[in-house]
């Protein structure tokens, strides 16, 4: 193998790595915003944006809405206090 052989080998593997680390960040958005911001629903907000790893990102741009917002303030039910 000569040396262009080897660079384009080095260079493939660094666009499939950063590639990789993208998607496995833009996985993990969701649910650091929704912890970060103490959202009640934060749970549910990560297993929705690593789901959407499965999906091919359909659902990902409603995961960080969900993320970024807040439910509105419910009524106590049956007595119970906040």
């Amino acid at each position: 193998m000569g040396f262009f052989d080897v660079f384009a080998w080095i260079v493939l593997l660094i666009i499939v790595s950063s590639g990789v680390g993208i998607v496995v960040l833009m996985g993990m958005w969701p649910g650091k915003v929704a912890h970060a911001r103490n959202h009640p629903q934060a749970e549910a907000i990560t297993v929705g944006g690593w789901l959407t790893l499965f999906l091919g990102f359909v659902f990902w741009p409603l995961m960080v809405v969900w993320a970024y917002t807040k439910p509105p303030l419910q009524e106590p039910v049956n007595g119970e206090e906040r």
